[in-house]
């Protein structure tokens, strides 16, 4: 059996994700609209032998633009312009199945996947909030449960279309002037619930087959749907016990699916505040949480949740919220919120402080030996494949990372020196798909 390796994702956010990041001295608000900003940190990441970056995406003005450091660039389009700049490192966007067609993510991954040499990956997202449905013509989103049968429909589509073209259908012959094989490239006739698609795909078959593909929806919808389609799952826990028990499930289910549980990697996201001394990570993470606009931050958390907490008591405890069978939005990130306010009996004010950081996502402040400890506990002892890596401010703490964290892993044997595949697929130890009959 092949030796276990982390994996690390370096999830790219503007300046940093601390909500409060771009007011930060060792952060620069300007690199939002630069892309040389972004080719900079995955120049970082791929130096550090990272599997990939990732740049998440929303089709809606996301929380309070009165006070937040609005993200600008569509990530297809900044993903192509990264691949220009690097060599080895993994790309993956986030795209909606709500409010996409399935014919046009197929292209724009195709697409991306031969400009990179097969470094492509799609972050696959549901989409909830009656925000977004409202810039496309609706005035609400559709049901948890409708929104994930039209991504396993979507999907499903996309699978096909890029297994319509063989790998050899071109054939390219001058003297006959025969330059595709028509046997060999197929149409769809897909008729579904929500698609109709006639195909094939006007892209030839792409160096991977297809883009790794990534989820990271953690409800019970969400973890069905990962069991059946994803290679990568990202997703957030505060505690080692429940990120465990996620990692117990969905490699469970994974296996009732059919398919081989080590072939889905689960990647938890880490804040990490590093720093020489734990003195000095914890007055970063304190100088960063002074920063935080406590009713931009309540406003966040109640887009996050959907439940309006305009106008509660900072200094008192949540009110009683719910069942999470009435929330039509994002399920698991309401259920990781509750949980955290009851387990710990937080005010609103601590769970602001608590979830400024990272959105949910676990925060780990120490030195580089601290961090390295974290990763390799929860490595070792079942609870993640590696990590979805989130920096609090961007460049720095990436760099920070690369300089401290990397090597102290290397030097332990639980990551790669450097990279032994050219493709995404390479990376997560998956092989490059061939054509199947559609």
């Amino acid at each position: 059996m092949p030796e276990r390796h982390l994996h690390l994702n370096a999830f790219l956010m503007g300046v940093g994700h601390h909500e409060a990041a771009w007011r930060h001295p060792l952060a620069d608000p300007a690199a939002l609209t630069d892309v040389r900003h972004f080719q900079n940190l995955a120049r970082i990441a791929e130096h550090g032998t990272f599997d990939s970056v990732f740049l998440a995406d929303g089709v809606q003005v996301w929380g309070d633009i009165e006070h937040t450091a609005a993200q600008v660039f569509e990530p297809i389009t900044l993903l192509t312009a990264i691949a220009a700049a690097t060599s080895h490192i993994g790309l993956i966007a986030t795209v909606s199945t709500s409010y996409s067609e399935p014919y046009n993510v197929a292209r724009w991954f195709s697409s991306l996947d031969h400009i990179s040499g097969g470094r492509a990956g799609w972050n696959i997202v549901t989409t909830a909030g009656d925000r977004a449905a409202q810039n496309f013509s609706r005035d609400a989103a559709a049901d948890h449960a409708e929104r994930y049968e039209r991504a396993a429909e979507f999907v499903g589509i996309t699978n096909r279309l890029w297994d319509s073209w063989d790998a050899d259908a071109l054939v390219v012959d001058r003297a006959t002037g025969v330059y595709t094989d028509p046997a060999k490239v197929r149409e769809l006739g897909h008729v579904g619930r929500f698609y109709q698609v006639r195909g094939p795909l006007n892209s030839i078959r792409g160096p991977q087959g297809r883009p790794l593909l990534v989820q990271a929806g953690s409800s019970e919808d969400g973890r069905t749907f990962a069991a059946q389609h994803a290679e990568a799952v990202f997703t957030a826990h505060q505690t080692f016990d429940s990120a465990r028990a996620f990692y117990t499930d969905l490699k469970a289910r994974v296996a009732e699916q059919g398919r081989d549980p080590d072939s889905v990697k689960v990647l938890p996201g880490i804040v990490p505040v590093l720093g020489a001394t734990q003195a000095e990570a914890d007055q970063l993470a304190r100088e960063l949480d002074e920063l935080i606009v406590p009713v931009r931050a309540v406003r966040q958390l109640s887009e996050m949740i959907g439940v309006d907490l305009t106008g509660h008591p900072l200094d008192r405890r949540l009110p009683e919220l719910p069942p999470v069978q009435r929330v039509n939005g994002a399920r698991s990130r309401f259920e990781l919120v509750r949980d955290l306010a009851v387990r710990e009996q937080l005010t609103l004010r601590q769970i602001l402080s608590r979830l400024g950081g990272g959105r949910g996502h676990q925060v780990v402040a120490g030195t580089p030996d601290t961090i390295t400890d974290h990763i390799q506990t929860w490595f070792d002892q079942g609870a993640a494949d590696g990590f979805n890596v989130m920096p609090p401010l961007l460049p720095h703490g990436l760099e920070q990372f690369v300089e401290t964290v990397v090597p102290r892993l290397r030097d332990r044997g639980l990551f790669r020196s450097r990279y032994t595949g050219s493709t995404l697929r390479d990376h997560y130890g998956l092989s490059n798909l061939a054509p199947v009959t559609v």
